[in-house]
């Protein structure tokens, strides 16, 4: 049989409904994509996900989502495993790209595709390091409680300290999502750590974790992982925070994966310290 062309290969703007093939490639992977994703990640930029397809079959995927005018974070680059080395990728790549338009690009880069990305123009950040294990059994944590709807604009303000970008359209979702269990900590008035655990389709995955200090992560982690004991849950740790991974070996968990944080270029100054687990590798 003769291969498709190069030429056959038709890249258009993916939505919703597609969501399912995009996030089972990915879990084919093993990359672990939490179940409730799309909503969350289609509400921040509707507009940021693509598909190429061959006479309408769908082969190569890719998302390129914006936030705000000055930064953009690059995922879910894939190509069906039988079409792969035929430059499906490439062309599905070049075409989204576009969508950043003069923005910084972020991604997650796997160690197999990071050279590749380097030679397009990303520089290497940080590690991030996928430490897995089974939820230690622990009391609940004095001090942390459920977010509440009334929460929602300091945690806005919080994240915004946390991330190069404020993202408040997708938090809206994913601290809401069906499946998703968001808690916060707080001392007085004040918010020193929130975090959210989400079930993947190999395991429950947390993300975000920030907080003000190694105690605030740890009893923000304790409350995530208290109602999950003898589950399998998976947090992402940038390496650079050596108490983030710190606590997830106190937990009894072990690397089962990295990635590595790359930019095009500079990212507004956020508060690296307090990221002791990043909110998803496919959108930062």
């Amino acid at each position: 049989m003769t291969p498709p062309a190069l030429e056959d290969l038709v890249v258009t703007q993916a939505g919703p409904d597609d969501w399912p093939v995009i996030s089972g490639w990915a879990g084919d992977e093993g990359w672990n994509p939490g179940l409730s994703d799309g909503t969350a990640f289609f509400a921040q930029d509707p507009e940021g996900f693509f598909l190429g397809r061959i006479d309408g079959e769908p082969v190569s995927a890719i998302s390129v989502v914006n936030y705000g005018s000055d930064y953009a974070f690059l995922g879910c680059y894939l190509v069906r495993p039988d079409l792969r080395g035929r430059g499906h990728g490439l062309t599905t790549w070049k075409t989204a790209l576009a969508h950043a338009g003069s923005r910084t690009i972020g991604l997650d880069g796997v160690v197999a595709q990071q050279d590749n990305y380097r030679r397009s123009g990303f520089a290497f950040a940080h590690r991030t390091v996928r430490c897995t294990g089974t939820a230690p059994v622990a009391e609940p944590p004095t001090g942390v409680r459920a977010v509440r709807q009334a929460d929602l604009a300091d945690l806005n303000v919080y994240d915004r300290a946390c991330f190069p970008a404020d993202r408040p359209r997708f938090l809206a979702r994913w601290l809401t999502e069906a499946g998703h269990r968001a808690v916060v900590r707080r001392t007085g008035d004040r918010v020193t750590g929130y975090g959210v655990i989400r079930p993947g389709r190999d395991c429950l995955r947390i993300g975000p974790l920030f907080a003000d200090s190694a105690d605030d992560a740890r009893a923000v982690f304790t409350a995530l992982t208290a109602e999950a004991a003898g589950t399998e849950v998976a947090v992402d740790v940038p390496e650079t925070n050596t108490a983030g991974i710190a606590l997830a070996e106190e937990a009894g968990f072990t690397p089962s994966f990295e990635t590595a944080r790359m930019y095009t270029g500079p990212v507004r100054p956020y508060a690296r310290e307090r990221v002791f687990g990043v909110t998803t590798l496919e959108l930062g």
